[in-house]
């Protein structure tokens, strides 16, 4: 079974690797998805060690191929945003349920995925289990979101002059964070500047 599971996370990675958009650290550069899906399973494995492997494969493929869909290719505002994440969240899912099945998991296992992928059973409470697995992909989303791209995001808005649109996006991230989530969001080591901002957010 684990044998299965690291033949998932390889493929994903691999295709992962093509990815043409650069993420510059310490002067080496790394395919930008390649990097996010690994520093998503570090933070999935960090704070969520017994995570089950249909949500390990579901973390780490949470932006799989994302170049594929451009945000050009849909309509400007916030209607042509949704349209694209959803589509984004399909096309992901899609993929990733592809690659599973080819390797030896079951239709049912990669439905299961997907469907933790697109996060739709987030408001099913009835499948307990499945919710409580897209609520961690989301908690995880938002902690890597937080540790590593929020300063370089908040950044861009500073510039602007526009720190209530940066506390407004916290504010918008944390409601859709558990409990136990905020608590680890709380212990992340921020920059001060960020830090500010966060409390701002919350007060």
């Amino acid at each position: 079974m684990k044998n299965k599971l690291t033949n998932v996370l390889t493929a994903i990675d691999d295709i992962n690797r093509q990815d043409l958009n650069m993420t510059i650290i310490n002067n080496t550069e790394y395919p930008k998805e390649l990097l996010y899906g690994q520093r998503m399973t570090a933070c999935l494995a960090q704070y969520w060690p017994q995570a089950n492997e249909l949500l390990q494969i579901a973390v780490r493929a949470q932006h799989i191929k994302r170049w594929h869909l451009k945000r050009d290719e849909f309509a400007q505002g916030k209607a042509g945003y949704y349209q694209w994440r959803i589509a984004l969240g399909k096309f992901h899912a899609e993929l990733t349920a592809k690659i599973m099945l080819e390797h030896g998991y079951s239709q049912v296992q990669a439905s299961q995925t997907a469907s933790i992928i697109c996060k739709e059973n987030l408001k099913d409470k009835s499948s307990s289990q499945l919710n409580a697995d897209s609520q961690t992909l989301e908690d995880v989303a938002c902690l890597v979101f937080l540790e590593h791209y929020f300063e370089a995001f908040a950044d861009n808005y500073l510039k602007q002059d526009n720190e209530a649109k940066i506390i407004r996006i916290v504010q918008l991230t944390w409601k859709k964070m558990s409990d136990s989530a905020h608590d680890i969001a709380l212990q992340l080591t921020l920059p001060d500047q960020l830090t500010d901002i966060v409390k701002k957010a919350l007060a």
